[in-house]
C-alpha cells in the first residue's frame, strides 16, 4: 500500500539520518581529540619557547656586558700602546742625540790621542 511505502521510506530516511548523525559524531569526536591534542602540544611548545627566550635574553645581556667590558679594555690598551709608541719614539730620538754626542766625543778623543802619540814620537826623536 502507498501508506506503507511512505512509512518504509520514512523509516529508511530515519535510519539513514541516524547513521549519518552517528558518523558525523564519530568524525567530530576524532577532530575534537586532534584539536585537544594539538592545543596541548602547542601550549607546551609555547611555554618552552618562552623559557628559551628568557634564557636567550639573559645570554644577550651577559654577552652585551662582556662586549662593553672588552671594548673598554681595548680602549685602555690602545691608550697604553699610543703612550708606549710615544715613549719609544722619544727614547729613539734621545739615543740618536746621545750617539751623535758620543761619536763627536770619540772623534775628538781619538784625534787628541793621535796628536799626543805624534807629539810623543817627535819628542822621543828630539831627545
Amino acid at each position: 500500500t502507498p501508506v506503507q511505502k511512505v512509512i518504509e521510506l520514512m523509516e529508511g530516511m530515519l535510519a539513514k539520518g541516524k547513521q549519518e548523525k552517528h558518523d558525523e559524531q564519530v568524525q567530530f569526536a576524532a577532530f575534537k581529540q586532534f584539536c585537544d591534542d594539538t592545543t596541548v602540544d602547542k601550549k607546551r611548545a609555547i611555554k618552552e619557547a618562552e623559557e628559551k627566550i628568557e634564557v636567550l635574553k639573559a645570554d644577550i645581556e651577559s654577552h652585551t656586558a662582556h662586549a662593553e667590558r672588552l671594548t673598554k679594555e681595548i680602549a685602555e690598551h690602545d691608550a697604553d700602546i699610543a703612550t708606549w709608541k710615544g715613549d719609544s719614539e722619544a727614547a729613539t730620538k734621545i739615543r740618536g742625540i746621545d750617539k751623535a754626542n758620543y761619536d763627536a766625543t770619540h772623534k775628538d778623543y781619538s784625534e787628541s790621542i793621535d796628536a799626543l802619540q805624534r807629539a810623543t814620537a817627535v819628542l822621543k826623536k828630539q831627545a
